[in-house]
């Protein structure tokens, strides 16, 4: 049976009451367990234990980061559960940069140790997705990976392995839950059914 970790980081902040991050992060376990998987989840803002996050980690063949983007990424809570729970991993997660002594200069990031899984993002975006495609529109045509590049790297950097992100665009200015929660059961039942 395959083994998912979902990962909500979603926070209630200023104008922002996490709920649509919440209804995916439910889509989400719903539709897995209708797939039959196991899950496990965490509610980052609500807390966590880094040790037994490790543990998550170790366990899950995928992990999906669900998250809002905020000023151009994900939330400070996100990036402070990387920070806690891959260091509490250490070498677990990895042996090290990948990098040897005889040649210092090359290997960089291989070092991982979790080769055997995969993550997913999923996060939700006030942006429309054309500022993100369109030439001499915001992103510049990097496409919202390109905006993730770090947290790609960061995932690679343990080992693991990156499964097609799902964006929801327009989230205030023009909400179309159903169609954002429609898109992503056909999403996931795509990758993991």
């Amino acid at each position: 049976m395959q083994k998912i970790l979902l990962l909500n980081g979603g926070k209630c902040f200023g104008s922002s009451k996490g709920q649509l991050n919440q209804t995916l992060h439910d889509i989400a376990k719903k539709t897995l367990v209708s797939l039959g998987k196991e899950v496990r989840e965490c509610q980052i803002d609500k807390g966590y234990v880094p040790s037994e996050q490790v543990e998550n980690f170790l366990w899950a063949d995928a992990v999906i980061w669900q998250m809002p983007g905020w000023w151009m990424g994900e939330p400070w809570i996100v990036k402070k559960y990387i920070d806690e729970v891959f260091t509490e991993g250490g070498g677990r997660f990895l042996t090290s940069d990948g990098r040897h002594r005889v040649d210092p200069a090359h290997g960089y990031g291989t070092g991982g140790l979790l080769k055997d899984k995969s993550y997913m993002f999923s996060v939700t975006w006030n942006a429309p997705i054309e500022a993100f495609t369109e030439k001499g529109e915001f992103f510049e045509e990097q496409g919202v990976d390109g905006v993730y590049f770090h947290l790609h790297k960061a995932m690679q950097f343990v080992g693991m392995k990156a499964l097609p992100t799902y964006i929801c665009n327009d989230v205030i200015k023009n909400p179309k839950v159903d169609e954002f929660i429609s898109g992503y059961e056909s999403h996931l039942k795509k990758i993991f059914g």
